[in-house]
């Protein structure tokens, strides 16, 4: 039987998308810039997809920013937005728990001369807002928060920032990294004061290598890519066509049941987390029940290497994780665990487990019968 429990670093595909890109790769497939009836009818789908996006956000059409995925948002986002808003400061916020291609970038900014504030989280992965409140200067120009968090599924309280950010100084920019988030939670920009937010379609039934940025119309930001002028200047080069159909499509399926489909994920979740809980020594980290994403488990097994574990695991075809996909091929010890103030002995015994809305029930009950015999034996087996 195989098991794909590794939906938060990608997820399948949903089959109407898949079809939906073969079409457009194989009969319409022109060029959105040409002026012809090729390139008309490739236009056409842009617009279907800015539509379609627009209208789950509550935006306008022209706040939607195509890219090549979360990390090139996250990127466009920070960058672009630290170098047109320089001249009013030069301080920025983020937390401790970020994604690499936001701590990363937040890095190379204090590199150009930024000051950047790093905010704590408490043991379940979410921010003080009396710590946020203290962080925020007249020089902040910008404020960027997960909305998710890729490894424990610690939810931050991104309305409550939003408003307090607002408050404290009009100016600065609020940025959502919304990778893990959308496409779980309905996300409203205009009223949770985001003026910019981050998508990745791969994380939500769509197409790798494909995503957006809502961009508020009325925020200051530079490009980082330079070329032909597509998308209003701010992102050029010639929009990947299929990609962004089949992401806007993604969007249409998920967003169509999302209730039913959360309800499902968090009564998988339940009884997952009940199951491994009969696991003697293991810990759940981070927040449970509707307190934290539906399609995230983060559990340390004391006494069992993460990667002996996943691979173990693999043999039965199980697919899981030992963090983050997008640093998986670094040692770096996750510093989301770090931050939470996980033991020493299990930042390498942490596996995370993550569901999508194709996961079943007969999965969840394989896999837990699957760690309640190899668990006690790679235990055993370190002993000796």
């Amino acid at each position: 039987m195989e098991c794909y429990l590794d939906n938060s670093a990608t997820t399948r595909c949903l089959d109407s998308v898949a079809a939906l890109m073969t079409k457009i790769m194989c009969e319409d497939y022109g060029n959105p810039s040409s002026m012809h009836v090729k390139g008309m009818q490739a236009e056409q789908y842009l617009r279907y997809a800015k539509d379609v996006i627009a209208k789950n956000l509550k935006v306008s059409e022209k706040e939607i920013f195509f890219t090549s995925g979360g990390t090139e948002s996250d990127n466009l986002a920070l960058r672009g937005c630290a170098f047109a808003n320089c001249r009013a400061g030069r301080h920025l916020i983020t937390t401790k728990i970020e994604h690499p291609a936001i701590l990363q970038t937040m890095r190379y900014l204090e590199s150009q001369g930024f000051e950047v504030t790093y905010l704590p989280v408490d043991e379940n992965g979410v921010i003080r807002l009396s710590d946020l409140q203290e962080a925020i200067r007249p020089d902040t120009i910008l404020v960027s928060i997960m909305h998710t968090n890729n490894e424990i599924g610690s939810l931050q309280p991104i309305e409550e920032a939003g408003n307090l950010i607002k408050r404290r100084n009009p100016r600065t920019l609020f940025h959502v990294d919304a990778v893990q988030g959308y496409g779980k939670f309905r996300i409203f920009p205009k009223r949770m004061h985001i003026d910019l937010l981050s998508v990745s379609a791969h994380k939500i039934h769509g197409p790798k290598g494909i995503g957006f940025l809502y961009v508020g119309d009325k925020v200051k930001i530079h490009p980082i890519v330079f070329g032909g002028g597509q998308q209003r200047n701010l992102r050029s080069g010639t929009e990947n066509v299929p990609a962004i159909a089949g992401m806007a499509k993604a969007v249409e399926e998920v967003y169509a049941d999302l209730e039913r489909h959360n309800e499902e994920l968090y009564a998988l979740k339940e009884e997952f987390i009940r199951g491994v809980q009969q696991i003697p020594d293991v810990r759940i980290n981070g927040l449970t029940g509707k307190q934290s994403a539906p399609h995230v488990v983060s559990v340390s097994f004391y006494g069992v290497r993460s990667e002996v574990l996943l691979h173990a695991l693999e043999e039965k075809g199980i697919y899981v994780s030992a963090g983050s996909a997008c640093a998986s091929n670094h040692p770096d010890i996750s510093a989301t665990l770090k931050a939470i103030g996980l033991p020493g002995e299990l930042l390498d015994s942490t596996i995370r487990f993550s569901f999508s809305m194709l996961t079943t029930e007969e999965e969840i009950r394989y896999t837990l019968d699957a760690l309640s015999e190899i668990v006690p034996m790679l235990r055993r087996f370190r002993r000796r």
